[in-house]
C-alpha cells in the first residue's frame, strides 16, 4: 500500500528534476546526435507488446476453464483495452513530446530529420483511421436495418393507438441505436487486432530501416511511396489533432450537461475499481461508499430487526450488488433489492465476469430476499441481469409464478405513451436511460418489495417530528445515482 501511494509523488519527484536538470544553461553544449537513451523507447514497445501477448494467453486459459459465452472476446476484454491504452499513451505522450520540444527550442537549429520510431507509429495512424470509419459505417448500417425491423416490435407494443410512421420510426430508432453498446466489444476486438498488427509494422520499420516511412518507401511504385509519404505527413498532425480533441474534450464537460454526462459514466466505471489495480488512477469512491452502505444495512437490521428495500440506478445499482455481497449471509436474506437502469451484466458482468459473471450474480439472487430489475430497450447502458435458469429477457414470469423467482421483468415501456392521453397531453419523451422512477411499474415492484417484507418491519420510533411516508418505505435505503 506504501508503494502505491507513493508511486505518484516518485513521478512527480523525477519529473521535477528531470525538468531541473534539462533547463539548467550549458552554453558550450552542442547537439550532435539523438539522446543516449532514444533506442530504449523501442525496446519499451516491443516489451508492452509481448506482455500484451502473455496477458493475452493467461486470459484464454483462465477462460478455457470456466467458459462464460458472454464473455466480452471470449476473456480477452482486459488484454485488448490495456493494448489500446499503451498504443494510445505511448503516441500521444510521444508526439506531445516532440511538440513542446520544438515550441521551447524557439529559433534552434534541431537535429535533421524526424524521429524515426515517433514517425513510423503516427504513419500507422490513418490506416487505423480508416478503420475506424468502416466499422463506423458498419455499425451506422446495422442501427437502420434494427431500426427497420424494430418498427413491427413497436407496433406490437401499442396496439389500442392509432399508427403514427413517423412516431414509430423514432422509437425503433433509439432502440437500434441503444443495442448497439453491445457491439462494443466486437470493435474494440477489431480495433485492437488491427492495432496490434499496426503498432508490429512501426516497431519493424523504426527499428528495422532506421528511417522514416517516406524514406523507406522512396525506389518503391508510386503508389507505395505516395501513401506512405501522405501517411507521414497526415499522422503527425493526427497526433497534435487528437491531443487538442481530448483538452476540448475535457473543456466541455464543464460547459455541456450531455458531454459531462458521458464522461461522468466512465468516471464511475474507472473510479470503481481499487486503485490497486491501477495507481495512478483518482481514488476510488466504492472503497468509502461500499463499506459504508454495508455498515448501516448491518447496523439497522441488527438494531431493529427488521428488512430493508436497497435499490440503486445505474452505477448505484453496481454498489448496491457490492455492498451486499459483503454482509453477512444472515444480514443478506433480510435485504430486497430493486435496481433498474443496472449494468451488472450488459457492462460489468461481460468485461469483469471474474468479478461480476454468471455465477456470482446467480449467488446474490440466491441470497438475497429478493431482487427484482427494471430496464428498457432504449437503455444503452442498463439491462438484464439474465439469472441463469430465469425466463428469457423478453418476457415476464409465468402466470401465477412468484415474480421473485426471476430478477429481470419484462422490458418497461417507453415511452410511456405512444400517443397523447389525458395523462399524457403531449407526446410522451423517450426517457432511455434516465427517469425509471416515473414509471408505474417502479411503483408497483417496490410496493411489492416493501409488502413481502411488511410482516418483519420493526415497530414504529417514537414521533420525532420527522414525517415517513404512510407505506412503510422508510424501510427503504438507496445507493444513490451515477452521474449518468
Amino acid at each position: 500500500r506504501h508503494l502505491v501511494r507513493g508511486l505518484p509523488l516518485g513521478a512527480l519527484l523525477l519529473l521535477l528534476c528531470a525538468a531541473l536538470y534539462a533547463g539548467w544553461a550549458r552554453p558550450a553544449w552542442h547537439a550532435t546526435g539523438r539522446l543516449a537513451a532514444d533506442a530504449a523507447f523501442g525496446s519499451v514497445t516491443l516489451v508492452q507488446g509481448l506482455l500484451v501477448i502473455v496477458l493475452s494467453l493467461a486470459s484464454l486459459a483462465l477462460y478455457r476453464t470456466l467458459p462464460d459465452p458472454r464473455a466480452a472476446l471470449r476473456g480477452l476484454g482486459g488484454p485488448a483495452v490495456a493494448l489500446l491504452a499503451c498504443a494510445l499513451g505511448g503516441v500521444m505522450t510521444g508526439g506531445v513530446a516532440q511538440r513542446v520540444a520544438d515550441w521551447l527550442d524557439g529559433d534552434g537549429t534541431s537535429i535533421p530529420g524526424p524521429p524515426v520510431l515517433l514517425t513510423w507509429q503516427a504513419s500507422v495512424i490513418p490506416p487505423l483511421l480508416v478503420v475506424l470509419l468502416v466499422l463506423a459505417a458498419r455499425l451506422a448500417l446495422r442501427a437502420r436495418r434494427l431500426a427497420r425491423a424494430g418498427e413491427a416490435a413497436v407496433a406490437r407494443d401499442y396496439p389500442d393507438d392509432p399508427p403514427d410512421p413517423a412516431r414509430t420510426h423514432r422509437i425503433a430508432r433509439v432502440r437500434a441505436l441503444a443495442g448497439l453498446t453491445d457491439e462494443a466489444p466486437r470493435v474494440v476486438g477489431v480495433t485492437c487486432a488491427v492495432t496490434l498488427l499496426l503498432g508490429a509494422v512501426a516497431l519493424v520499420g523504426g527499428l528495422g530501416f532506421h528511417t522514416t516511412p517516406a524514406q523507406a518507401a522512396a525506389g518503391t511504385p508510386r503508389f507505395v511511396a505516395g501513401a506512405a509519404d501522405t501517411a507521414q505527413a497526415l499522422g503527425s498532425w493526427l497526433v497534435g489533432l487528437g491531443f487538442i480533441l481530448f483538452v476540448t474534450w475535457g473543456r466541455r464537460a464543464y460547459k455541456d450537461a450531455s458531454a459531462r454526462r458521458t464522461i461522468g459514466i466512465l468516471w464511475d466505471v474507472g473510479t470503481f475499481w481499487p486503485r490497486a489495480a491501477h495507481p495512478f488512477a483518482p481514488p476510488c469512491y466504492a472503497e468509502r461508499a461500499v463499506p459504508d452502505l454495508t455498515w448501516r444495512m448491518a447496523t439497522w437490521t441488527g438494531a431493529t430487526g427488521g428488512r430493508l428495500v436497497l435499490s440503486g440506478h445505474s452505477q448505484g445499482s453496481v454498489l448496491a450488488a457490492a455492498a451486499v455481497w459483503q454482509l453477512p449471509a444472515a444480514v443478506r436474506r433480510r435485504v430486497a433489492l430493486l435496481t433498474y437502469g443496472c449494468p451488472l451484466e450488459r457492462l460489468y458482468g461481460r468485461w469483469f465476469p471474474a468479478h461480476f459473471g454468471p455465477a456470482a450474480l446467480t449467488a446474490l439472487h440466491r441470497d438475497a430476499d429478493c431482487w427484482r430489475n427494471l430496464y428498457r430497450l432504449t437503455d444503452p447502458i442498463g439491462g438484464p441481469v439474465r439469472v441463469p435458469g430465469g425466463h428469457a429477457p423478453d418476457t415476464g414470469p409465468a402466470p401465477g409464478a412468484d415474480p421473485c423467482d426471476d430478477v429481470d421483468r419484462a422490458p418497461l415501456k417507453d415511452p410511456l405513451a405512444y400517443g397523447r392521453t389525458p395523462a399524457h397531453p403531449l407526446p410522451a419523451p423517450i426517457l432511455g436511460h434516465s427517469d425509471y422512477r416515473a414509471d408505474p411499474a417502479f411503483a408497483e415492484e417496490r410496493a411489492r418489495l416493501l409488502a413481502r417484507l411488511r410482516p418483519d418491519l420493526p415497530a414504529p420510533r417514537p414521533a420525532t417530528g420527522e414525517e415517513t411516508d404512510a407505506d412503510g418505505s422508510d424501510a427503504q435505503g438507496s445507493a444513490g445515482r451515477s452521474s449518468g
